[in-house]
């Protein structure tokens, strides 16, 4: 049994890799955004260093 040339326990290993990445993901991108709406308002941002 396979799809797409895979066996079915490759792509459970992928779909488990995308469960465990999708959150993690989102948490970074929200830390990120809060980390340059932070340097923003300190005026850290550019060439004010």
């Amino acid at each position: 049994m396979d799809f797409l040339g895979l066996e079915w326990y490759w792509w459970l290993i992928i779909l488990v890799a995308l469960v465990i990445s999708l959150p993690l993901k989102i948490k970074f991108m929200k830390w990120w955004s809060k980390r340059r709406e932070d340097k923003k308002e300190n005026g850290k941002w550019g060439a004010d260093e």
